[in-house]
């Protein structure tokens, strides 16, 4: 089976305009994406999708693939099927590309989750909320699923909602309370349908277009893991990122134990 790994990479953006170019100790950030991708075992080739001749020359420049796409698209689900319109693959996997330091493992964990589950047409991924911060910021995504692993919901709300439970520390130990990790695995033809589907009324409302999915009656493969990542939207992200990377072992700061990093 041919996976594809695309990095969906926009020149505009609200609050950090020209992201994917953001310098990271001297490598533009797109960079550092692509590079973690290509140390997935699961992808057989990863690149770029831009709307913009600055992004690609910035990856042509360190060496990477990359295919311009028309700047008229919304989301990075359409852009990555503008590739599966002229790129034939089995699957494609969405990879954020404002996450510098996305784990290649949680890559593969969200492949396996798709190739796992005959049900489903699209595999994502998880983890186990520990931060009562967390719990009520719409920045951080929630998710419930089913015993097989089947999406039932995601919000920006906290979900499940524990009754007559206010202490948010009580309430993460007390139910199964799991952060959507924004990585997608499509079916190649499932993933061209989908560029076709309408926005859906529930996507509509959180502006989560992966339930769209679900309101269209389709399975998401949900997979849970013990990686993170971190999504740079702000420029303190930016010096947290840069920080980590400055670490002597930014793989542990992603881990289990140390959740939100230094």
């Amino acid at each position: 089976m041919n996976i594809i790994g695309v990095i969906p990479a926009r020149y505009a953006s609200q609050r950090l305009p020209a992201k994917p170019l953001i310098d990271l100790l001297g490598k533009p950030m797109v960079q550092w994406v692509y590079e973690q991708a290509r140390k997935a075992r699961r992808l057989d080739r990863v690149l770029v999708a831009t709307d913009d001749a600055r992004i690609e020359r910035a990856v042509k420049a360190f060496g990477g693939e990359v295919l311009v796409t028309s700047a008229q698209i919304k989301s990075g689900s359409d852009r990555v099927a503008a590739v599966a319109q002229s790129v034939p693959c089995d699957l494609y996997v969405n990879i954020q590309g404002d996450e510098p330091l996305i784990p290649p493992e949680l890559i593969d964990e969200a492949v396996d989750a798709l190739l796992n589950d005959r049900d489903a047409v699209v595999g994502t991924m998880a983890r186990k909320l520990d931060s009562a911060e967390d719990l009520n910021n719409p920045a951080v995504v929630k998710v419930v699923f089913d015993r097989r692993g089947h999406a039932l919901y995601f919000s920006r709300s906290a979900i499940p909602h524990v009754r007559d439970q206010n202490d948010h520390m009580r309430w993460l130990s007390s139910a199964p309370v799991y952060k959507h990790i924004g990585i997608y695995v499509f079916q190649r033809d499932f993933l061209l349908r989908f560029a076709t589907m309408e926005e859906s009324p529930l996507e509509r409302a959180e502006k989560l277009e992966q339930l769209r999915i679900l309101e269209a009656g389709e399975t998401i493969a949900v997979g849970t893991t013990g990686h993170d990542s971190i999504p740079v939207d702000t420029q303190a992200d930016v010096e947290r990122v840069a920080r980590i990377l400055k670490s002597s072992s930014p793989k542990s700061v992603l881990s289990k134990d140390s959740a939100h990093g230094p």
